[in-house]
């Protein structure tokens, strides 16, 4: 069934969609947008309402958000000036939603990590196999510490104590690879994939300089879950909340929180289970001095088995 527009004063129009969205704290409104520019029609500021039902939502969610009329859209001030806005979303994901939030680097789909049927639909939506590692965002280094086993702190191995420096990195554009603890969920890590490693269990840990993010996991209090958002079948971003909407809010996404155009420019991915904390991907955080870049680590003999 196709997508419904409603146009105003009753007649058709291109440019005109219908869209769910934030006007206060306590009122979901309907509001029309007009684009202004009709010759762009990818900038519309839409979320198109569907009258026909996900079948991914509707399999995999509780009613409490099967929502046929199509997915919550909250527009807001970067800055973080409008945070009230986030409310609705809190009560979303709370209720076990999947949706789209902004980071410092590009956007990320993310979920409740204490809902297990939450993680299955997230992997699920992205296509991700039970076999790849999900990421999580934290709000503090007290959350690191409940669902990993820390940051390095030196030992009689030779293994450095870069604790006071990352504290410098965070909160920042960098994914630490940690060993994880008994306390994250088993659906997030990832297992060694021969015997020899079959102990390992690791996850990836952001801590975000993002306010609207920042401000999500302050009112969830706790982390989320996530993976970062990129175009089904390709190895390229989305950077566009909008196209994001779009393409995924078929697929059962929730909500999206619209925090503007990122840029195409993912974190850097430091793996710190080994001996040396060894850059398995250069993103937007730049190296620090006491980060060895992979091809160097392999050289010397590094032992890092890090999560693909």
């Amino acid at each position: 069934m196709a997508s419904e527009r409603i146009a105003l004063g009753g007649a058709a129009s291109p440019s005109l969609s219908f869209r769910r969205s934030v006007a206060n704290p306590r009122l979901l409104q309907l509001r029309f947008d007009v684009s202004v520019n009709a010759v762009e029609p990818l900038r519309l500021r839409f979320c198109s309402a569907s009258a026909k039902r996900s079948p991914k939502r509707l399999k995999y969610s509780t009613p409490r958000f099967v929502k046929g009329d199509g997915l919550l859209y909250v527009e807001v001030d970067p800055s973080g000036a409008e945070n009230w806005k986030l409310d609705p979303v809190i009560d979303l994901l709370k209720q076990g939603a999947i949706g789209v939030i902004p980071t410092d680097t590009v956007y990320a789909l993310a979920c409740d990590m204490k809902s297990h049927s939450a993680i299955e639909r997230l992997r699920r939506i992205k296509d991700i196999e039970t076999s790849k590692p999900l990421s999580i965002l934290c709000r503090s280094f007290r959350d690191i510490d409940i669902y990993t086993m820390g940051f390095p702190r030196g030992n009689q191995q030779g293994q450095m104590d870069i604790f006071r420096a990352v504290k410098h990195c965070l909160p920042g554009p960098y994914t630490f690879i940690l060993h994880a603890s008994k306390e994250l969920p088993k659906q997030c890590v990832k297992h060694g994939t021969t015997a020899k490693y079959a102990f390992r269990k690791t996850v990836g840990v952001r801590m975000p300089d993002d306010a609207i993010c920042q401000a999500i996991l302050e009112k969830m209090n706790a982390p989320l879950i996530s993976t970062s958002v990129k175009w089904p079948k390709e190895d390229e971003w989305m950077i566009d909340p909008v196209k994001i909407a779009d393409t995924y809010g078929r697929e059962g996404l929730d909500f999206v929180v619209d925090a503007g155009v990122r840029v195409a420019e993912p974190s850097t991915v430091v793996d710190m289970t080994g001996s040396s904390p060894i850059i398995i991907r250069q993103g937007k955080g730049p190296k620090q001095d006491w980060m060895v870049d992979e091809d160097s680590a392999t050289k010397d003999g590094e032992d890092n088995h890090h999560p693909a």
